[in-house]
């Protein structure tokens, strides 16, 4: 038998554009001489298609086009199994079906529904029942969808059932180190079954989730004979004796900074691509973050639509416009020039009868950077290309960022990325170009980019760690308590000041109400803001910290 895996990046919502890639890759198999072609998770539809499929029109429409593609499948051609949304007994299910002599052969619904993190499948699909593997060809497909490959007891009741082969549809969103959390579940079930197992996954950007592909196959001794790219849509054809497939191809699948580099690009392309933007502009200030940000713009779009802009004012440094230039010289993008302090003087001027003889203090640091906001959210408008903020993770954690200011925009890259992360990916990048990216071989920005003292330059002589405390300290401290879920008790056990901790912790929880209101971003960590921590913004659990 021959098997080919298909791993395409489909866009939500889009059944006609999604079918029609489904469509291209039967004429391939058709060519290839395959017997059958697997597909990834709700491909049909997309993944996730979250509140889509409560939509009886969209399943209308999207059963009717269904349809219409079994009756392309011949006797002489290659089957389909395909995910897709499917209504059943008045039901909705996470489906797959096996599509084959121009007709819906059969039909399997996910069992083991995901309700965490990201995941709220329960909420607007039906579980499935059955295990019962499909008979195709003389041979026994036991199928799982994603989740199921993850509980042991679906598997052994496939085995149990007759299967011979195990086939799992998935939409795994990335996040750090998870590749190696699939390969380690595959390798369970193929040890716990001794059967061969087929892993076929989505690749491409979709809002703030990212998927890096890179499906696989292991035979039934667990060991790994296929693998297909990372990152990027392709295509395998396998072939199968006696239940054992012959050694094909394995892609190197990037890992650590590569690989959350091509998340942060992999997303921002489909983001903008998916969603008809022309462009993205951003503020380019000559630190670190927009530094990054517009490298990794250009790698995902190429240069000629990518548009910066230097908005100095009265506090920025000579360094900073220099290495601004540098950066947007290096990356071959537009740069533009366009000064706030006629904004400062006008705005100073307007609230000076009711501002008196206060203090200078944040407020005036706050408007120049809502005067930024304003003249990039302008031009944004009047030009069409979607403004990407630059905020770290470490900054919206604690607060550190204004709203309707620099938080302004459409999406953010670095909105999962810790500022000591921020660093290491620049340095990353200078020296490494990574696959398909459309931006230079060499340096993306200057040395002093990274090894100056970050500052918001919203006053004299201003540095971060004026008011935060210094970012290898602040980012274990975030990072204890999001992804660990840590009391302050705990991370004072690790070696951090009692007052820092508690400090950081009320910061944390005090500006939900700004991270409400962020725009999204990628998701790289475990826990990313947004569906990955859902946290009241009135709180008073903070008072007893």
């Amino acid at each position: 038998m021959k098997i080919a895996l298909a791993q395409i990046n489909p866009t939500v919502g889009d059944i006609i554009g999604n079918l029609a890639k489904i469509r291209t890759t039967l004429a391939t198999a058709t060519a290839d001489g395959a017997d059958l072609v697997v597909f990834s998770e709700l491909v049909t539809s997309g993944y996730p298609p979250e509140d889509l499929v409560r939509k009886p029109a969209f399943l209308d429409r999207l059963e009717s086009e269904v349809k219409k593609l079994a009756t392309e499948t011949t006797k002489e051609g290659p089957a389909l199994l395909i995910g897709t949304p499917w209504r059943h007994e008045n039901k909705v299910f996470n489906g797959v079906l096996l599509l084959a002599n121009g007709v819906i052969q059969e039909t399997r619904f996910k069992i083991d529904l995901p309700n965490y993190g990201v995941f709220d499948e329960k909420r607007v699909f039906d579980a499935g029942e059955t295990t019962a593997p499909i008979s195709f060809k003389g041979t026994n497909l036991g199928i799982l969808v994603c989740e199921d490959m993850w509980t042991p007891a679906i598997a052994a009741s496939l085995k149990k059932q007759g299967a011979e082969l195990l086939i799992s549809l998935n939409g795994s969103p990335f996040e750090i180190d998870k590749s190696d959390q699939r390969r380690n579940h595959a390798n369970e079930r193929v040890k716990e079954t001794g059967l061969p197992l087929i892993y076929v996954n989505q690749v491409g950007g979709q809002d703030e989730l990212t998927f890096d592909g890179a499906s696989f196959v292991l035979n039934a001794d667990g060991k790994l004979i296929a693998q297909t790219a990372s990152w990027r849509e392709d295509y395998r054809l396998t072939d199968w004796a006696n239940f054992v497939c012959t050694e094909s191809k394995i892609e190197a699948h990037p890992v650590g900074l590569e690989a959350i580099y091509q998340a942060m690009t992999v997303g921002l392309r489909d983001y903008v691509n998916k969603n008809g933007f022309p462009g993205v502009l951003l503020g380019l200030s000559g630190g670190i973050d927009s530094a990054i940000s517009a490298a990794v713009a250009v790698d995902a779009l190429g240069s000629d639509r990518v548009h910066c802009v230097m908005m100095p004012s009265p506090y920025t440094s000579k360094e900073s416009l220099e290495d601004a230039e540098l950066v947007a010289k290096y990356l071959g993008t537009q740069l533009d020039t366009v000064s706030i302090e006629p904004a400062m003087e006008a705005f100073g001027k307007a609230l000076e009868g009711l501002f008196g003889n206060t203090e200078h203090d944040t407020t005036e640091e706050n408007i120049q950077s809502r005067s930024r906001g304003l003249i990039l959210m302008g031009l944004s408008n009047k030009f069409g290309k979607m403004l990407l903020t630059t905020g770290n993770k470490s900054e919206m954690s604690v607060g550190y960022a204004t709203l309707y200011g620099d938080m302004c925009g459409g999406y953010s890259v670095l909105k999962d990325v810790y500022k000591i992360t921020a660093f290491e990916l620049s340095s990353w990048r200078n020296q490494n170009k990574p696959e398909g990216a459309l931006g230079p071989d060499g340096l993306v920005m200057p040395e002093r980019v990274i090894t100056k003292p970050p500052s918001a330059e919203l006053k004299p002589d201003q540095k971060d760690e004026d008011s935060l405390p210094p970012y290898e300290v602040l980012d274990d401290v975030l990072h204890s308590m999001i992804e660990e879920e840590k009391s302050v008790e705990e991370i004072v056990a690790k070696g951090h000041d009692e007052k820092t901790v508690r400090r950081v912790w009320r910061m944390l929880d005090r500006t939900e109400y700004k991270r409400r209101q962020a725009p999204p971003g990628v998701k790289l960590t475990f826990r990313a803001f947004g569906r990955d921590r859902r946290y009241p913004i009135t709180n008073g659990f903070t008072k007893l910290i």
